[in-house]
């Protein structure tokens, strides 16, 4: 459904296919069609953990993570709407384009979020996290150690 203000691809963008990519893992959390939070911060106020189920062979791939420590998660939001490249979000004051949002609409359906570790059985390849805004299910890319001296711009503070 385009809104007012919004504005669709002449193209399909997975048409133009020109990677593979292999999915580690799946997410479990709560959350469905019309139950998930907007964001990682509204998904924390709730207070439901989630967790990340690898497939078999990954496990190893856990080794040095711990309990407490933060880690960006990239994962497949593969029931996202992909065609939009302006969007009218309820929450800014006209249309943007997909690049200036966090919309999990975008043509390729790529979501980032920094979460932290709160379980972890290496053996099982299981990570509990504390939060994510995911519907259950949803694909796992890849998992990376947060790193604030390489991940904070140098200089930032929070409000700039």
């Amino acid at each position: 459904m385009i809104r007012d203000g919004e504005t669709a691809l002449p193209f399909d963008p997975a048409d133009r296919i020109e990677a593979g990519l292999c999915f580690i893992g799946v997410l479990r959390s709560p959350w469905g069609p019309g139950t998930a939070p907007r964001n990682l911060r509204a998904a924390r106020d709730t207070g439901q953990a989630a967790r990340i189920e690898l497939r078999p062979g990954y496990a190893a791939g856990l080794s040095g993570l711990a309990v407490g420590q933060a880690i960006q998660l990239l994962y497949w939001v593969d029931r996202g709407q992909r065609d939009l490249i302006v969007q009218t979000p309820g929450h800014a004051d006209g249309p943007r384009g997909t690049f200036a949002l966090r919309s999990p609409v975008r043509p390729n359906p790529i979501a980032l979020g920094t979460v932290v570790i709160t379980a972890l059985d290496q053996a099982a390849g299981v990570i509990g996290i504390d939060a994510t805004d995911a519907w259950d299910g949803t694909p796992v890319l890849d998992i990376k150690p947060w790193i604030g001296t390489v991940d904070v711009p140098p200089g930032w503070r929070p409000g700039d």
